[in-house]
């Protein structure tokens, strides 16, 4: 029975998914290549278990175990050298994580399972640079993952059935729910939200409608609980191109191409939440969403 995890990325789905982890009793080493970021995930996973229990979903105890159950790294091979299961939380570049997953390789123990939780990259080309891609799968947690209780589990090519068998257990162990989904761009999730997004800046981009209105339509018109832009600017719109590219260079058809105001927009750096300006303005003294001035 697995009980020793290691995330690799102490950003936010790194730590939301350390988190979740330490909840559930795992012993969870974070490992990060700065000090800096492994700090402030430990503030935050602090702070979202501090929220769990003035909600009364958790007591003071279960916080105080789970933060306990966390530490952290900065050498990655030490980080990893007693896991059961890596998880790897980097950013969602295909290069990066193709280093990564042979530094894992090579540090992991022997019968250690390597996990990605990338949103788009094939596990495939991710599990044929190890020597061992039977152990290879993905776990595309959703964000907030302490929250949101899907769970996207993606065979490569040659995942073994034992290790598929494995993950699913595990993600019910923390109270998800598995999706089984087979290694083709984008999966499910991304493979039918992208495109959704992407004609919705597309409807903007040709001035069919505006920001509040698209929003607005699929809200109340679609029972979503949040509009495609402001979704958008969730995910952050440099994410969103980077899945979009995954699935246009991966399926060779137009109706994957990016936007073009999309592509500007990231060139601009207005990438939504993250850098305090995408379709939306965002700042910590205002809660409510204001259309960008770009847009108005």
């Amino acid at each position: 029975m697995i009980k020793n995890i290691s995330v690799i990325g102490a950003g936010t789905m790194g730590n939301g998914i350390a988190h979740v982890f330490a909840q559930n009793g795992f012993a969870v080493t974070l490992i990060d290549i700065n000090q800096a970021p492994l700090e402030k995930a430990l503030a935050t996973i602090e702070k979202n278990l501090e929220r769990q229990v003035s909600k009364e979903l958790l007591t003071a105890d279960q916080k105080n175990n789970a933060l306990k159950n966390i530490s952290t790294n900065t050498d990655l091979n030490m980080g990893i050298k007693n896991a059961e299961l890596v998880i790897e939380a980097a950013t969602e570049n295909t290069e990066l994580k193709l280093k990564i997953f042979k530094q894992i390789d090579e540090a992991a123990p022997k019968g250690c399972i390597l996990a990605t939780n990338t949103s788009s990259i094939s596990i495939t080309k991710i599990a044929a640079i190890t020597s061992r891609p039977e152990m290879v799968i993905g776990m595309h947690f959703m964000n907030p993952v302490p929250v949101m209780k899907l769970v996207e589990v993606i065979n490569g090519y040659a995942t073994a059935k034992e290790v598929t068998d494995t993950i699913l257990s595990l993600c019910k162990q923390l109270g998800k729910v598995p999706a089984t989904v087979n290694d083709y761009p984008g999966f499910i999730a991304n493979r039918i939200l992208m495109p959704m997004i992407n004609e919705a800046i597309y409807s903007l981009y040709e001035s069919v409608a505006g920001v509040e209105e698209i929003d607005t339509v699929m809200k109340l018109g679609m029972a979503h609980p949040m509009g495609p832009l402001q979704l958008a600017d969730f995910i952050g719109l440099d994410t969103c191109l980077s899945i979009l590219n995954v699935l246009h260079n991966g399926f060779g058809n137009p109706k994957y191409a990016p936007c073009p105001l999309l592509v500007n927009m990231v060139t601009a750096g207005k990438l939504g939440v993250k850098s305090g300006e995408g379709f939306y303005t965002y700042s910590a003294s205002n809660k409510e969403l204001v259309v960008s001035n770009r847009f108005k």
